[in-house]
């Protein structure tokens, strides 16, 4: 399927394209497809040739290795706009880890011998792949810093506060997928997430099947920046990691004098 002219002006905003001149664009974009996925239809497998490279037009598609014991181990999860396997493309290698569609997803596909062409023909093309390696290498790190040094109460807020259109006041959110695929984003396990939401309803997060309500998203941002302060911020409303208690005031020791 040919993309339409939204998609070309989703795809133009992507770090790797933003850079480029229309024209460059265009021919870089000329063979594209849109491939529309369903849930669960893998779109490549870890250590297949690199074919093509992707820009999610729409839904979410995630990203893990297969460990040697069997297991999932989810790198990322990404959605409208993101691109995905850019760098192994234009450096005809194998992917290096499998991307399947947890929701019915849209997906553009640009062919790996003719990203290749344009490079040799228009330098730019080269700089903008670089640069957009660069980027995904620095949310890598930003994710292993945020795995190392972040509770799980802070993650889990923190992944929260990103899907919340506000700020300030009430709201409600919509989990974009399902809680085991949530955990596995975050580096936690299915029940240690649920004790987390266990936690949060302190502070006023009410968890209910695939929303989550709200009471004040100030409070659950304040939560976020006092869990980065000091690394374990008591789940408590009114308390403030900057403003630690207050001692206790010390009473004089009184001694008896023998009558």
């Amino acid at each position: 399927m040919a993309p339409t002219p939204a998609d070309l002006g989703i795809a133009a905003e992507i770090p790797v394209f933003s850079g480029l001149e229309p024209q460059a664009l265009a021919i870089l974009l000329g063979p594209a497809s849109i491939f529309n996925l369903r849930p669960g239809q893998t779109l490549f497998r870890q250590g297949e040739p690199a074919q093509a490279f992707f820009v999610v037009m729409d839904g979410w598609v995630k990203l893990y290795r297969v460990t040697p014991a069997g297991d999932e181990a989810v790198l990322n999860v990404l959605t409208r706009g993101e691109s995905l396997a850019e760098a192994v493309t234009f450096t005809s290698s194998r992917y290096p880890a499998t991307a399947s569609a947890v929701t019915p997803a849209r997906v553009m596909v640009i062919p790996a011998d003719h990203v290749v062409a344009c490079i040799r023909q228009m330098p730019d093309v080269a700089i903008a792949m670089i640069a957009s390696t660069s980027q995904h290498l620095h949310r890598m790190v930003q994710q292993i810093e945020q795995l190392m040094a972040q509770s799980a109460t802070q993650r889990v807020a923190e992944f929260l506060a990103s899907l919340a259109p506000r700020t300030r006041g009430p709201c409600t959110i919509t989990l974009p997928y399902d809680k085991s695929l949530i955990a596995g984003r975050l580096g936690l396990k299915p029940e240690s997430l649920s004790r987390v939401f266990a936690k949060l309803r302190m502070v006023g997060v009410d968890v209910r099947a695939s929303n989550v309500v709200v009471r004040d998203m100030a409070q659950l941002c304040k939560l976020v920046a006092c869990d980065r302060i000091s690394g374990h911020c008591p789940v408590k409303p009114k308390m403030m990691c900057s403003q630690p208690p207050a001692p206790r005031a010390i009473q004089p020791e009184v001694k008896s004098v023998p009558a």
